[in-house]
C-alpha cells in the first residue's frame, strides 16, 4: 500500500499563534449547543417578525411555483440505455429519481419510469432525506449505490438499489453517515473514499485513504490499499473502465489547488506520476491531459501557466517529455476546464467573458480542432458529454447556453459532430421586455479593469435599485445566467442587477485567481468595491440604492463591503458565510481552504488575514449599512458559527443586523423548492425594505 505525503512539508515560519481567548462568542460554535439554539430561535423569531407577512408569503409562493413548474428543462445523463434523472416539483418536493430513453425525451411529454421516490423513502423511514448522488458500474446498470443525505448536509449514507427491482439490495452495501464516496470495481467490489471509520478522516473531514471493499465484508474491514496524510486535503480514486485490465487513478490532494497522483491496480498505487503538483491530469484510455497552474519547463520548453498540453502516457511513462500543445493563455482569455469524450478532449474557454468551445480530436497529422459555432458573446454556455461513464460515451455531448434575459435551452450533438438539436426549452418565468445585458468595466484600486454584467432598463435613472453579486475565490467563474428569482422579483419590478468578476476567480485563468487569494484577498474586495462606485459614477444609481448579495467565499466579500466600504451600499444580503479568519481552520472545511486564504496559526499569514477578517475588523460607531446574515444548520461544510458570532457581535456594537437560520439545508437555501425560494424571498424583502423599495415602488 502506497501511503502518500509521508514527506509532506512541514507548516515552518514564525512561532505559532495560541488560540484566541478573548472571543465572547465562541458558544455560539456548538452546533446543537442548547443555547445557542435558543440564540437562533430567537434571532429567527425576530427576523420575520419584521420581513415575514402577506408580501413575502405572495413573493415565495410565485417564486416556488417557478421552481415547481411540470415544463422546467429535466437535467439527464446517460448510462446503458436510459436517460436518468432527478426532478422535483410541488407533488415531490424531495424529489423523483426516474430514467427514460432518448427517443422519449426527444417528444414533448416524455412517460418516466420512477425509480424511487425520495419523499417516499423519507416518511417510511422517518428520515429526512434527500438524494445527493448515484453510482453504477459501467456495462451493467441493475445495482446503484444510493448517497443519501439527511438534510442537505454533504456528509451521506451509502446504500446499495437495485434498479430492475425498485428496491434496495437485502444483506447489500451500506454504509453510515459520513464525507465521501464510492466507485465500482466489478459487480462484487467498490472502491470506497470515505472519513467513515476510526482515523479515516483528514482534518478537513474527507477520506484519507482508499478501501477496497468486497461484498459481504464489513465496510470497517475492508483494506486501504492507498492513504494519505491527515493534515492533506483528502484522497480518492476513479476507475478507468476504458482500458483492458481496467486502471484505477489514485489521487492525493494535496491542498485545494495541489495534488500528486498514481495509477495502479485493486492492490493499490504502482506508478506516480512525476509531475509538479500544480499540474492537474485528466487521463483518458492511453492519453494524458494536463493543465498546468504554474509556468513549467519540460526537454528544454519552457510552458506559461494554464497551458493545457497532451502526450501519449506509454510515451511518457518512457522518459519523452514532447508534449502537444492544446491551449495557450492570454490576459483576457481563460480556460474554464476540459473533459474526454469519446477520445476527442473538449476545452472550455472565456475569450473576453465569451464562452468558447474547441473539440480535440487526435489524428496521425497530429490534432485537429474545432471549434462549436453559433454562441452568444455575453451569456453562458455549458457542455458536457450525454453519458454518465468515458467507457460508454459515443460522443454525443449535450450544450445548454442561456443568458440574463433567455431562459436556457438544452441541446444534443451527436457524435461530437454536426450542429445542435434543440431537445428542450426552459420557460420564460418573466417579463423582459425592455430590458439590455451590457457589460462593462469598472477601474479597481489599484488600475485593474474589472468586469461585470448590468441587466436592467435600458435608460438609467439616476437612482435605479441594484442588486450586486458577486464571489471572488477558487478560480470559480461568475456567469450571467437566466436567473428565475432575480428575474421575476427584481428586474420585472423595474429594478437593475449587476454580477461582478472580480479577481480570485477564474474568468481570466490562473493569473486572475492568484491575483485574488492569500494576501490579494483585499484586492477582490476592492474589485466589488470598485465596481459599486461605477454604478453612480455612470449615472445609474447612488449608494444608499445599492443592495449587495454574496454567499460562502462571497460571505467574506459582504462583510468587507460592511466594515471598509460601508458608504457605497444601502443594504447587504450575507449567506452560509465565511467571516471568521481567525478561526476558520478549526472549524469543519476549513483546513481545506488553506491555499486561498492562508493559515491564521501562521504569523506572517494572519497579517493578511486580520486584514479582511470582518469578525475582527467590526468596530464601533461607523456607519454601516443594515445586515441580513443567513445561514443553515445543517452545513457541514462551512460552520453555521461563522454567521452567528457575526450576528451577535453587531447587534451587541448596537448595528442593525438580523439573523436568520433554519435547520435544514446544508450549504445551500434549502431541501426542496419551497424552502429555496423562502430562503432567496427572505433576502430580497429584506434588501428592498432596506434601500427603500418595496413591492416594485422605486
Amino acid at each position: 500500500m502506497v501511503k502518500a505525503g509521508a514527506t509532506t512539508k512541514s507548516r515552518v515560519g514564525k512561532p505559532a499563534l495560541s488560540a484566541p481567548d478573548d472571543d465572547p462568542y465562541l458558544w455560539l460554535e456548538q452546533i446543537e449547543g442548547a443555547r445557542a439554539l435558543k440564540f437562533v430561535e430567537r434571532q429567527n423569531g425576530r427576523t420575520l417578525q419584521v420581513f415575514d407577512g402577506a408580501a413575502f408569503e405572495r413573493d415565495r409562493d410565485a417564486l416556488t411555483s417557478i421552481y415547481d413548474r411540470p415544463d422546467n428543462i429535466p437535467y439527464v445523463s446517460r448510462r446503458g440505455g436510459y436517460l436518468y434523472n432527478l426532478w422535483k416539483d410541488a407533488n415531490n418536493p424531495r424529489g423523483l429519481w426516474r430514467r427514460t430513453t432518448l427517443e422519449e425525451f426527444r417528444t414533448p411529454k416524455p412517460s418516466w419510469e420512477v425509480l424511487v421516490d425520495i419523499d417516499q423513502l423519507g416518511v417510511s423511514e422517518g428520515e429526512d432525506w434527500l438524494l445527493s448522488a448515484t453510482a453504477s458500474l459501467p456495462g451493467d446498470h441493475g445495482r446503484t449505490i444510493l448517497s443519501l443525505s439527511r438534510g442537505g448536509s454533504d456528509a451521506v449514507t451509502l446504500r446499495e438499489f437495485d434498479t430492475d427491482a425498485k428496491a434496495f439490495v437485502r444483506d447489500g452495501f451500506v454504509l453510515p453517515e459520513a464525507k465521501g464516496a464510492v466507485e465500482w470495481l466489478d459487480p462484487d467490489t467498490l472502491v470506497l473514499s470515505s472519513s467513515h471509520g476510526q482515523g479515516m478522516a483528514t482534518t478537513s473531514g474527507y477520506a484519507r485513504t482508499v478501501r477496497l471493499w468486497r461484498r459481504g465484508t464489513p465496510a470497517d474491514q475492508a483494506p486501504a490499499i492507498f492513504e494519505i496524510a491527515a493534515d492533506h486535503v483528502g484522497a480518492r480514486c476513479n476507475v478507468d473502465h476504458t482500458i483492458v485490465p481496467r486502471r484505477m487513478w489514485f489521487v492525493d490532494q494535496l491542498d485545494a489547488f495541489n495534488l500528486a497522483t498514481w495509477f495502479g491496480d485493486e492492490s493499490g498505487a504502482t506508478t506516480k506520476i512525476n509531475l509538479p503538483s500544480h499540474i492537474w491530469i485528466q487521463p483518458h484510455r492511453d492519453w494524458l491531459a494536463m493543465k498546468l497552474r504554474e509556468s513549467w519547463s519540460a526537454a528544454g520548453q519552457t510552458y506559461a501557466a494554464d497551458t493545457v498540453l497532451v502526450i501519449s502516457l506509454v510515451a511518457f511513462l518512457a522518459g519523452h517529455h514532447q508534449f502537444e500543445v492544446l491551449f495557450e493563455p492570454s490576459p483576457r482569455r481563460g480556460l474554464q476546464g476540459f473533459f474526454w469524450s469519446a477520445g476527442k478532449l473538449v476545452l472550455s474557454i472565456l475569450d473576453e467573458l465569451r464562452p468558447v468551445f474547441e473539440i480535440c480530436t487526435p489524428s496521425d497529422n497530429g490534432w485537429c480542432r474545432a471549434q462549436l459555432p453559433g454562441l452568444p458573446d455575453i451569456g453562458v454556455v455549458d457542455v458536457w458529454p450525454v453519458d454518465r461513464d468515458p467507457s460508454e460515451s459515443n460522443g454525443d455531448l449535450l450544450v445548454k447556453s442561456q443568458d440574463p434575459l433567455t431562459p436556457a435551452s438544452l441541446m444534443l450533438i451527436e457524435n461530437d459532430v454536426g450542429s445542435p438539436t434543440i431537445l428542450k426549452h426552459a420557460p420564460k418565468t418573466f417579463t423582459a421586455d425592455g430590458f439590455v445585458v451590457t457589460q462593462h468595466e469598472a477601474i479597481s484600486i489599484d488600475g485593474e479593469r474589472t468586469p461585470y454584467v448590468q441587466t436592467g432598463p435600458a435608460d438609467e435613472t439616476g437612482d435605479a435599485p441594484v442588486h450586486m453579486s458577486g464571489y471572488g475565490g477558487f478560480g470559480i467563474s461568475v456567469r450571467p445566467y437566466y436567473d428565475s428569482a432575480l428575474g421575476k422579483l427584481w428586474l420585472e419590478r423595474g429594478g437593475t442587477t449587476v454580477q461582478a468578476n472580480l479577481r480570485g476567480g477564474g474568468e481570466f485563468g490562473t493569473r486572475w485567481h492568484d491575483a485574488g487569494r492569500l494576501a490579494g484577498k483585499k484586492l477582490s474586495h476592492d474589485d466589488f468595491a470598485a465596481i459599486a462606485a461605477d454604478l453612480v459614477r455612470r449615472g445609474v444609481t447612488e449608494p444608499k440604492r445599492i443592495a449587495a448579495q454574496g454567499g460562502s467565499n462571497g460571505g467574506i466579500l459582504i462583510t468587507n463591503m460592511l466594515t471598509r466600504y460601508p458608504e457605497r451600499f444601502g443594504a447587504l444580503f450575507c449567506t452560509i458565510p465565511l467571516i471568521d479568519m481567525r478561526r476558520y481552520t478549526k472549524l469543519l472545511a476549513g483546513p481545506s481552504w488553506i491555499a486561498e486564504f492562508g493559515d491564521p496559526d501562521k504569523r506572517d499569514d494572519w497579517e493578511w488575514l486580520k486584514t479582511y477578517s470582518a469578525y475582527h475588523a467590526a468596530t464601533r460607531g461607523q456607519k454601516y449599512p443594515p445586515i441580513l446574515i443567513a445561514t443553515t444548520r445543517r452545513d457541514d461544510r462551512v460552520h453555521p458559527g461563522h454567521a452567528r458570532k457575526m450576528a451577535a457581535k453587531l447587534q451587541a456594537m448596537g448595528y442593525e443586523a438580523y439573523f436568520y437560520e433554519p435547520a435544514a439545508g446544508g450549504h445551500a437555501y434549502g431541501r426542496d423548492n419551497k424552502e429555496r425560494a423562502g430562503f432567496e424571498v427572505l433576502g430580497f424583502r429584506f434588501l428592498k425594505s432596506k434601500i427603500g423599495w418595496l413591492d416594485g415602488e422605486a
